[in-house]
C-alpha cells in the first residue's frame, strides 16, 4: 500500500485562500507596530518619492538618523545601518510619518526650517561638530568651506570640512548642500551635482 501523501499535501495547500498584497501589507504594519510598542524596534525606515529621486529615511528611537539617495543603494544603506547601529531594523512607516511630511514640505517650496529630532549616532568628532553648523546657513543662501571650517573653530580644515559634507548621513535634512567652494563650485555631494543644484535652485526661489 502506498503511504505517499504528497498530492493529498499540494491538493490542501491549493485550497487555501489567495493573501493579497494589502493583507500582507496590513499583517507587516501590525508587526512594525508590535515591534515597535514593545521596544524591539530599534531602526524603522520607509522610502520616499521626491523631486531628487527616491530618498531612504530611517529612524531610531532618538530620531531621524539617515537619509540617503537612491544613488547610495538603498539596500547597502540598510544592511550598513544594520552593521553599525542594530539588527533589528524594520520597514516602520509610521515612526517616519513627521519626517516625511516636513521633507515633503520642503520640496513643495512650503518649509524653510526642519523640526525634528536628530540622531547623529553616524557621525562623531569633527564630522559631528561640521553638520552641527551647517544648519546655521540660512535657506536660500551659501556658505564656503573654509567659513565652515572657521566656524567649526579649525580654520585650516578646509578639506576635512569636505568630508564631512560628502559623508553627512542627513543631506536635505541637515544642509550640506549649502557649503560651496570659494570659486562658486559646488565640490563634492553625496546626492550628486544634478540634485545639488536642485536643492540650491529650490531654494533661491
Amino acid at each position: 500500500m502506498s503511504t505517499n501523501h504528497e498530492p493529498e499535501a499540494a491538493d490542501m495547500l491549493d485550497a487555501l485562500p489567495a493573501v493579497t498584497e494589502a493583507e500582507l501589507r496590513t499583517l507587516h504594519d501590525r508587526l512594525a507596530d508590535s515591534a515597535d510598542s514593545r521596544g524591539v524596534l530599534d531602526v524603522a525606515y520607509r522610502t520616499l518619492d521626491t523631486p531628487v529621486g527616491a530618498l531612504l529615511l530611517a529612524a531610531t528611537a532618538q530620531g531621524l538618523v539617515r537619509v540617503a539617495y537612491d544613488t547610495e543603494d538603498h539596500d547597502q544603506v540598510l544592511t550598513i545601518l544594520a552593521a553599525r547601529l542594530s539588527p533589528r531594523i524594520l520597514s516602520a512607516p509610521k515612526r517616519l510619518d513627521t519626517a516625511a511630511r516636513e521633507i515633503d514640505e520642503y520640496f513643495a517650496g512650503l518649509r524653510r526650517e526642519f523640526d525634528l529630532p536628530l540622531d547623529f549616532s553616524l557621525s562623531k568628532g569633527f564630522r559631528r561638530m561640521v553638520l552641527s553648523h551647517l544648519p546655521d546657513i540660512a535657506y536660500g543662501h551659501t556658505a564656503s568651506y573654509a567659513a565652515v571650517a572657521t566656524a567649526a573653530g579649525n580654520p585650516k580644515a578646509v578639506r576635512a570640512v569636505g568630508t564631512a559634507c560628502a559623508t553627512n548621513p542627513l543631506p536635505v535634512v541637515v544642509p550640506c548642500h549649502r557649503v560651496i567652494r570659494s570659486n562658486g563650485s559646488f565640490g563634492r555631494y553625496v546626492g550628486g551635482p544634478e540634485a545639488k543644484q536642485a536643492l540650491l535652485t529650490l531654494e533661491a526661489a
